[in-house]
């Protein structure tokens, strides 16, 4: 299938679904030997989910300044192109870059009436739970990152009044160009404002959405290695 052809040997189903659920079984025999293992890359996804909280924390403030400034350039009688447009991406941007660190701060709803039968059987429920929402997240991030693609690939261009300059989106693309095609992306770069390409207000999605799946493996193998829940709600005084 072209949808999921090999990457690295492998078919790309094989690294998003059946390597990490290998990863939580592992967790779930050997606890104390993978804790010690994965206890490094834990620490540093933690630190990778409050980055994402201080990003949507920032969109956040940016739909509050982009409020300010339409109301000012209304009341000076003066235009903002795009200014609904941007407002809507930032607003999208909080939604997804909020979702990973939302997740581990038990910000995110979840039914646990079933979760209080008993503490074993809590247990294996919430760990069916979260695979399933792991594997459920994984399959969005995917198609979310497989739709930036398509819409670099069409050149899809917003029907909106909003604009971004040329050497933004060329310094967001280096990142997916080899290093020796980075002189000819500069060279073809200008100094105009265009109208702003899909993929660059589409790029908080997919990495939203990447977050969270890391996330719900990432809590998945802990609560296999601690045999307990490490999403509590936070407390409310």
């Amino acid at each position: 299938m072209r949808d999921w052809q090999p990457f690295l040997g492998l078919p790309l189903w094989v690294w998003l679904f059946v390597i990490p659920t290998l990863l939580a079984l592992a967790c779930l025999t050997a606890p104390s030997r993978m804790g010690r293992a994965l206890r490094p890359l834990q620490a540093l996804l933690d630190r990778l989910y409050l980055w994402s909280g201080v990003l949507a924390a920032i969109c956040m403030v940016t739909i509050l300044l982009l409020i300010v400034a339409q109301m000012v350039a209304r009341w000076s009688s003066l235009t903002f192109p795009g200014s609904t447009e941007y407002a809507g991406y930032a607003m999208a941007a909080t939604s997804f870059f909020a979702l990973a660190h939302a997740l581990t701060r038990g910000a995110h709803i979840r039914v646990s009436i079933f979760l209080n039968t008993g503490h074993h059987f809590g247990l294996w429920l919430d760990a069916v739970a979260m695979w399933i929402a792991a594997i459920t997240a994984t399959y969005f991030a995917r198609f979310a990152i497989k739709t930036n693609i398509m819409s670099e690939m069409l050149n899809d261009r917003t029907q909106g009044q909003d604009f971004t300059p040329e050497w933004l989106i060329s310094a967001l693309k280096m990142f997916v160009t080899a290093p020796s095609q980075w002189g000819k992306l500069w060279a073809e770069t200008g100094g105009d404002w265009v109208y702003t390409p899909v993929w660059l207000p589409q790029l908080p999605m997919s990495i939203g959405t990447v977050l969270l799946a890391l996330a719900l493996w990432d809590y998945l193998c802990r609560l296999l290695i601690t045999r307990r829940a490490s999403i509590t709600s936070e407390a409310v005084e």
